[in-house]
């Protein structure tokens, strides 16, 4: 009996002691990678918070980070130039389509050369994609600037900052760089908010910023020292609009928009009186897509039941995600078209078969464009196709570039050559000249989404015949 019993409290004591250790060893993980999870929250917080301008200083993506970019950062903090310029050099070789290590690289050419300096803004913690691809557009000009012998004998050198898409954080970046007078002109913001709370710090400053994506049409408003390179918003309501009535002989159309992003509304707005003014009808639904509590089937639903026959989705670039689960809930029985921010990959990636045949209004694809220089160099310098905010980047470079060549190096002298209005300079595909609103002189294009491999997603955008 007492052996028994010995027995029985030495199993009991043996699956408490298993207990403990494999719940500590549970903590343990738990904990562990809690700790990791934290710290890399607490470097992305603190990198977004951080107002930095970096010529060449800080590692600002530190995703395309290898050794050799690090070192050259570190020789470029220590005025060690020619060093900064091998190490960046070798570091583009591993990966080639960094476009911060070419910026750092041809800054650090520049350095010595008394340079031209403008800045260019993105959201680097907010959306690094369309950060790198707005870098891609102004480090490929730069590189061709600069290989050429530079802006009238001098190099231009290019300062990046990061605002995260943020308002309160794009308006403090512009106090900044209106108060640092090497900086001549701004390239940036990516979206409307952004540059609708920085566009007036610049105004009141006087230091051109032409943005590149930003397509909200209070922008225009804003003042004679702020200009964009993507048409204006009424030219894709109204390409989208004749496509529905006209081409896709559908007339009626429900509409998912983001109440948080001006850009949205605008194109909203736009659509709405373009489809009446073509004789179609705008089917109201309850789909914000800013809402969290948006139920992407509901919303399906409710179209369907409305006799809708299409639905147009306008999120924020900064959420995607909301617009794909209601395009995923759609399962393709409504006509989809969309404005130009899903030209995303993350819209491939995740949408596959029920993105399929979506209709997009965009400024520009290089399949639309044909052969010509940018396009070419594009591929030579990223290994690959770039997309149109890419191309608009290059527009607002090429602008500032064409303005220093013209007058000197005064930030008045640059709108006053960006306002006259015989400006023109040829740009990724058609020439930048700028309305007296400061929008640009041009229109859009429709494409499409079809299988493909060009991606990796198994599909493709392309341009609608």
């Amino acid at each position: 009996m007492t052996s028994k019993k010995e027995t029985q409290i030495f199993i009991l004591s043996l699956l408490v002691t298993v207990g403990i250790l494999v719940g500590g060893y549970w903590y343990f993980i738990q904990s562990q990678g809690q700790e990791i999870t934290d710290g890399n929250r607490f470097q992305r917080n603190k990198n977004n918070n951080q107002l930095t301008i970096s010529t060449g200083n800080e590692l600002l993506i530190t995703s395309d980070s290898t050794p050799q970019k690090k070192a050259g950062i570190s020789a470029f903090q220590q005025g060690n130039y020619s060093e900064a310029v091998a190490q960046f050099k070798t570091s583009l070789q591993l990966q080639r389509n960094d476009p911060e290590a070419l910026i750092y690289l041809n800054n650090a050419k520049a350095a010595t050369n008394n340079p031209f300096k403008i800045a260019v803004v993105v959201p680097i913690g907010a959306n690094l994609n369309i950060a790198k691809e707005m870098l891609r557009g102004v480090a490929q000009l730069q590189e061709k600037v600069n290989q050429a012998g530079g802006i009238n004998g001098k190099f231009l050198q290019v300062a990046i900052v990061n605002d995260n898409n943020n308002p309160e954080m794009a308006a403090k970046v512009a106090d900044k760089l209106v108060q640092d007078e090497s900086i001549l002109a701004v390239v940036g913001h990516n979206s409307s908010n952004a540059t609708l709370a920085a566009g007036k710090v610049y105004q009141d400053g006087q230091l051109v910023m032409i943005s590149p994506t930003s397509d909200a049409k209070e922008i225009s408003t804003l003042g004679n020292y702020i200009f964009r390179t993507v048409p204006s918003i009424r030219f894709q309501a109204d390409q989208l609009s004749k496509y529905l009535i006209n081409t896709a002989k559908k007339s009626k159309i429900a509409i998912c928009f983001d109440s948080n992003a001006k850009y949205s509304l605008s194109l909203k707005e736009e659509f709405t009186s373009a489809i009446f003014a073509d004789g179609g009808q705008v089917i109201e639904i309850n789909c914000d897509l800013a809402d969290k509590s948006l139920n992407a089937l509901e919303t399906i639903s409710q179209a369907i039941e409305q006799q809708a026959d299409s639905l147009l989705m306008i999120p924020d670039v900064n959420n995607i995600d909301a617009a794909i689960e209601v395009v995923q809930a759609n399962q393709n029985r409504l006509l989809l078209l969309g404005s130009s921010s899903l030209y995303t990959f993350e819209t491939l990636k995740q949408g596959q078969k029920t993105v399929e045949g979506m209709i997009l209004a965009v400024p520009w694809h290089p399949e639309a464009v044909g052969g010509n220089g940018f396009i070419a160099q594009a591929r030579g310098l990223w290994g690959g196709d770039v997309n149109w905010r890419t191309a608009a980047a290059y527009d607002a470079t090429i602008a500032i570039v064409n303005a220093l060549k013209q007058g000197n190096s005064y930030r008045q002298s640059i709108q006053q050559v960006l306002s006259n209005n015989n400006f023109s300079v040829k740009g990724a595909a058609e020439e930048v000249k700028f309305l007296p609103s400061g929008d640009r002189n041009g229109g859009s294009i429709l494409i499409t989404i079809v299988p493909g491999s060009k991606s990796q997603t198994g599909f493709d955008f392309v341009p609608l015949n």
